[in-house]
This record gives structure tokens, sequence and C-alpha cells, in this order.
């Protein structure tokens, strides 16, 4: 009996001593862990020992010895928002100098081209022949080259007139009036010397008589903003004629066919001194 006394005894002094050691080496990291990390206090600053940022701090301030001193901003490490200017941060603006940003935009003079302009070459008086109109006031020359009598707005042939109540094809109307104006006959035009290609707009004559001067009389075109065709073709609205009046068609009257033109022998034309059919 006293022998397992003994033994109970013994182990619980064991357990009495591990549990001893074990406190004693927790204390002792505790106090490594404190003395290589000292204990941070956060520490709030007052109110007074924070300078005004959105402003220049003024007033004086107190010396050791009492005397009252006035404040000086940059010594204070403040900043005048007035005298400080503002800095514009646009991605078309940060890249400038502030000295060019800071100042207005000025306006100089374009410079000089650096190579001489190309002259255009004047117009001279060149007969064409084999005319094809193919609207009141638009004649075709062998193929791709378009001639518009100046002074009137461009038509086509496909327009159409309402009078009466009714509709007309006065674009097409007009257009075999100008045929049979022009009757196949050659025009004297004032084109570029070396010719053109495409539409060129300029002034003709047929026999001595203006083509636009023409239709602007008898009421199958219309003139162009500021042209000196304008009264004309007012007059023959007055007078409701050409594409300001009837479909011509409906009276009595002789007329040509829609789509050919009579073309007759063509008179001579003088043709000294012009350039020859381009």
């Amino acid at each position: 009996m006293k022998r397992h006394l003994t033994t109970i005894a013994g182990g619980l002094l064991g357990i009495f001593l591990t549990v001893a050691l074990l406190k004693s080496g927790a204390s002792v990291i505790q106090g490594q862990q404190s003395a290589a990390t000292p204990e941070f206090t956060l520490e709030t600053p007052e109110l007074s020992d924070v300078p005004d940022l959105g402003g220049v701090e003024t007033g004086t301030a107190e010396t050791d010895i009492g005397e009252a001193v006035p404040i000086d901003p940059a010594e204070n490490g403040t900043v005048d928002p007035v005298s400080t200017p503002v800095r514009d941060i646009a991605p078309e603006q940060f890249g400038l100098p502030e000295e060019v940003t800071a100042k207005p935009l000025e306006r100089i003079e374009a410079r000089q081209s650096l190579s001489d302009p190309v002259a255009k070459p004047e117009p001279i008086p060149s007969v064409l022949r084999h005319p094809v109109a193919l609207s009141a006031g638009l004649i075709q020359f062998d193929g791709d080259r378009l001639l518009q009598l100046d002074g009137l707005v461009s038509q086509t042939a496909d327009r159409t007139c309402d009078a009466n109540g009714k509709s007309w094809p006065c674009g097409l109307v007009a257009r075999t009036a100008f045929r049979n104006f022009l009757r196949a006959r050659a025009l004297l035009c004032n084109v570029p010397k070396n010719g053109w290609q495409g539409t060129l707009t300029t002034t003709c004559t047929v026999n001595s008589i203006d083509p636009a001067v023409w239709l602007a009389e008898n009421g199958w075109a219309e003139a162009s903003a500021g042209s000196p065709l304008e009264t004309r073709v007012e007059a023959a609205k007055q007078s409701r004629l050409g594409i300001f009046g009837d479909d011509p068609r409906a009276v009595g009257a002789a007329q040509a066919p829609l789509d050919e033109a009579t073309t007759p022998e063509e008179p001579p034309i003088d043709t000294d001194m012009l350039q020859p059919d381009l």
C-alpha cells in the first residue's frame, strides 16, 4: 500500500514540475518580445498645431520672451491660393510649359507657300462640234466631255412639273426644245487650251446667240443664285413660259418629237483665229 502511494505522489510531482517549467518559459518569451518591439502609442495632435492649408495663416505669434511678432506665410509653410497659379491638367495641355498655357492664344498669319501656285490656263474661244443636249443647259461632246452653260441651274431630263392639277414631263420637253434650238450646230465656247475632262461650266454662242439667254427667256431653265439671267427667268415666270406654264403638248400647235431633233445642214462658221475642234 505504501509503495502505491509513493508511486502516485511521484507522478503528481512530475506533473507539477512540468507545468511550472512551461509557465516560466512562456514568461521569458513574452519578456523578449516586449523588449524587441516597444509599445506604440498613437498620439492625436491638437488642432492648434495643424496649419491652415485652405488659406494663408495671418496674425502674430508670441516669442519665448513674450514679444509678439507677425507670422510670415512663407516661413510658416502655408500656400497663398490667390498668388499661386492653378495648372491645367487636361491631357491636351498638361504636356505644355506653364508659360504657354497661362498666356492667351495669339492668332498669327499663315506662312507663305513654299512653292509657286499653279496658274490656271486662260480659257480661249474654241469651236465644239457635234453637240448632244442631255438636258436644258447640259451638253455632251465626244464621249464623256460635258459642258454646263454658265448662269443656269443644272437640270435633268426626267423632271416633272405641275400645271392645273396635272403633272407633265417638263424636263423632257425642255430638252427637246433645246435640241431643236441647237440643231446639231457647232458651238463657240470658252474652254481651256488643252481641253478638259468631266463637266466644264462656261459660256457659249450659237450663230452669235447665247444659248443660256435663249433658255432663260423662253422659260426652259432656272437661273443660279446671283446670275445675270435671274431677271430674264423671272420675266418668263410672269409670262408662264416653258416649264413655268402649261404643258405645251396639250395645245394644237405643231410640236417636235420628244426624243429626236431635226438636224439641217450646219451653216459655215468663221474659224479664223479660233482654236480647232478639241
